[in-house]
C-alpha cells in the first residue's frame, strides 16, 4: 500500500494588495505632530527676521542720504559676495535694501531647514531602526518619504506666506514681497529635493546631510563668485540654486522666470528619489558602505584614536570647504579696496575703523570663525548618532569610561577647529598677500584668524555641557547661538542691535584683531569657560543614562 501526498501551491499572480503609499496620512499628521516645536519655531524665526530688519531699517537710515551712504556696502564686490547681485542700490529704498542684503538669508536658512527636516524624518529614522518598526505595520514602501516631502511642502507654504504677511507689514510692494516669499518657500523645496536623493545615496544621517549640506555650501559658493564679479550677477550666479532666487531682483525687476528653475529643481530631485529608493534595500544605500581592513590600526584601540576616526569625514568635509571659501576670499583683497575707495569716508568708518585692509582681515577671521563654529557643533552630534545607534553602549561596555568617551570627541574636534583654523588663515593670508603685495598681510590674516577661535572652542563647551546635562537641547541652543553670532557680527551695526543681545555671542568679548589691539586675557578667560563647561558635560554624562 503506498500513499500519496498531494501539494497544493497557491498561486498570488495578481496585484499586490497594498499600494506603495499605505498609511502616508497617518504618517504625515503623526511627523507633524514629532515637528510640533521645531517647525513652528524656524517659521517664526523667519517672520521674526522680516519683521525686525522692516522695524530697524528705518532706525538706521532715517533719511534718503543715510540709505544712499548704506548701498554701497551692498553693491561693491565684498558685499554682493556676501550677500547678492545688488539689484536696485543705484535708487535704493528700504524694501530694496531688505532684498538686496538681507532676502538671500532667508534662502540660505530655508534650505537649511529643509535638509534638517528631511534627513531627520528618513535616513535617521531607519538607522535607528524605528522606521522598520513602522514598515513592520500597514504601510508602504514609499509612505515615509511622501509623507516627509507633504510636511516640508506644509512647512515651506507656511514659511512663504509668514514672509509676505510680514514684509507687507512692513509696508514693502506686495508684488515684490509675494516674490521673496515664493523665493525663500521653492528654495527650501529644491534643498527638501536634493536632500531626498542623498538620503538615499548613504546609509548614515550624517552622511546623508553633509552631501546636503555641501550641495548648498557649492550653491553659496557659486553664487557668491558669481555675483561678485559683476552688479546683478553673471553666468555662475546662475548656474547655483541659491543664485537662481536672487536673480528675481524682487521690488526693482520683480521677475518670475527664475522661480521655474526652483520648480524644475525640486520636482526632478523630488522624483528622482523616489525612483533611486524603490532600486535599494530598506535600510541600505546605493553607495555601498566600503568594507574595513582585516585588522583595526593599534590607534583605534584608544578613546582618542577612534574618536578622531569617527571625527575624520566631517573635518575633512568642512575643513576643504572652509579652506577653499577662504582663499577665494583672500584673493579678492585687493578688489576691496579699490572699491572702499569710493565708498563715503562714514560708511568707510563703520566698516572699518582701523582702515579697509584691517578690517577686512577681521571680517574673514570671524566668518571663517562663525563656519568653525559651525562644524563644532555639527561635529558633536556625532555623539547623539552613537548613541541612538547604540554603538556608544557597546563601547561603554569595554574599560572606556563615559568621561573618556566624551573628552575624546571634544579634544578631536577642538583640534579640528585649531587646524581648520591656522589653516585657513594661512591660505587666506597668502592669498591676500600675494594680490596686494603686502607680506605682513599674511601674518596678519593668520592672528586675525586664531585670535577669533576661543568663542568657537566656547561654544563646543557649551555643546558637551548639555550633552551632559540635556542632550535633547543641544543640539537646538548650540544651532541657535551660531546663528546669534553670524547676526550680531554682520549686522548688529546695521541693525543697531542693543548691548544685551550683541554679549550674547562669545565674540564679541574678543579682540577685533587687527582693527583692535591684541590681547590675550578675554582669549584665556573664554578658554577657561570652554572648559568648565567641558567639565560639567562630563559630570553630567555621568549621572544620565545613555540614548536618554
Amino acid at each position: 500500500m503506498s500513499a500519496s501526498t498531494t501539494v497544493h501551491r497557491h498561486a498570488n499572480t495578481g496585484p499586490p494588495t497594498g499600494s506603495p503609499l499605505t498609511g502616508t496620512v497617518v504618517l504625515t499628521r503623526f511627523l507633524l505632530r514629532r515637528d510640533r516645536v521645531k517647525l513652528p519655531a524656524w517659521v517664526g524665526g523667519l517672520g521674526v527676521f522680516v519683521l525686525y530688519i522692516g522695524a530697524a531699517l528705518p532706525q538706521l537710515a532715517p533719511t534718503e542720504d543715510d540709505l544712499d551712504a548704506m548701498s554701497p556696502l551692498l553693491a561693491q564686490p565684498v558685499g554682493r559676495m556676501f550677500t547678492g547681485p545688488a539689484f536696485g542700490m543705484d535708487d535704493p529704498t528700504y524694501e530694496r535694501f531688505f532684498a538686496a542684503g538681507y532676502a538671500p538669508y532667508l534662502f540660505l536658512l530655508a534650505g537649511l531647514m529643509n535638509i534638517m527636516l528631511v534627513t531627520r524624518h528618513t535616513r535617521v529614522e531607519e538607522q535607528t531602526g524605528r522606521a522598520e518598526l513602522l514598515r513592520a505595520n500597514v504601510t508602504g514602501r514609499h509612505t515615509a518619504l511622501t509623507a516627509t516631502m507633504v510636511v516640508a511642502t506644509i512647512t515651506n507654504l507656511l514659511a512663504a506666506l509668514v514672509v509676505v504677511v510680514l514684509a507687507v507689514a512692513n509696508g514693502f510692494a506686495p508684488t515684490g514681497s509675494v516674490l521673496v516669499g515664493a523665493a525663500t518657500g521653492l528654495t527650501g523645496m529644491a534643498f527638501a529635493g536634493v536632500t531626498a536623493t542623498t538620503v538615499q545615496l548613504s546609509e548614515y544621517s550624517r552622511t546623508a546631510a553633509g552631501m546636503a549640506g555641501m550641495v548648498l555650501g557649492a550653491s553659496f559658493a557659486l553664487r557668491a563668485v558669481g555675483d561678485m564679479a559683476g552688479v546683478g550677477g553673471t553666468a555662475l550666479s546662475w548656474a547655483s540654486p541659491l543664485g537662481w532666487p536672487a536673480q528675481t531682483a524682487p521690488y526693482v525687476h520683480d521677475r518670475w522666470a527664475p522661480l521655474l528653475l526652483l520648480v524644475a529643481c525640486a520636482a526632478v530631485t523630488t522624483v528622482a528619489a523616489f525612483v533611486l529608493q524603490a532600486r535599494r534595500d530598506f535600510g541600505a544605500s546605493l553607495i555601498a558602505a566600503r568594507p574595513g581592513p582585516a585588522h583595526a590600526r593599534p590607534s583605534l584601540g584608544s578613546p582618542l584614536g577612534l574618536a578622531a576616526r569617527l571625527q575624520r569625514g566631517g573635518l575633512l568635509g568642512w575643513g576643504t570647504g572652509i579652506l577653499v571659501l577662504g582663499v577665494v576670499d583672500g584673493a579678492f583683497t585687493q578688489a576691496m579696496v579699490d572699491a572702499g575707495e569710493d565708498m563715503p569716508p562714514a560708511l568707510q568708518e563703520m566698516f572699518a575703523a582701523g582702515g579697509l585692509v584691517d578690517g577686512y582681515a577681521n571680517f574673514l577671521g570671524a566668518f571663517v570663525t562663525i563656519l568653525v563654529t559651525a562644524y563644532t557643533v555639527f561635529a558633536l552630534q556625532t555623539l547623539r548618532s552613537e548613541e541612538g545607534s547604540g554603538r556608544a553602549e557597546a563601547v561603554l561596555a569595554t574599560p572606556i569610561t563615559r568621561a573618556s568617551w566624551l573628552g575624546s570627541h571634544v579634544a578631536a574636534i577642538a583640534a579640528g577647529a585649531l587646524l581648520i583654523t591656522l589653516l585657513t588663515g594661512i591660505g587666506t593670508g597668502l592669498a591676500a598677500a600675494l594680490v596686494t603685495g603686502e607680506g605682513d598681510l599674511a601674518r596678519e590674516m593668520v592672528v586675525a584668524h586664531l585670535a577669533l577661535l576661543p568663542a568657537a572652542w566656547f561654544v563646543l563647551g557649551l555643546g558637551a555641557a548639555l550633552l551632559g546635562i540635556a542632550p535633547r537641547l543641544m543640539a537646538g541652543i548650540c544651532w541657535a547661538l551660531v546663528v546669534v553670532i553670524g547676526v550680531v557680527e554682520f549686522f548688529a551695526s546695521l541693525l543697531d542691535l542693543p548691548d544685551w543681545i550683541t554679549a550674547l555671542s562669545p565674540m564679541d568679548h574678543l579682540p577685533a584683531y587687527p582693527v583692535e589691539e591684541l590681547e590675550v586675557q578675554p582669549g584665556v578667560v573664554t578658554v577657561v569657560l570652554a572648559l568648565v563647561l567641558v567639565g560639567a558635560g562630563l559630570a553630567g554624562l555621568r549621572r544620565r543614562q545613555i540614548n536618554a
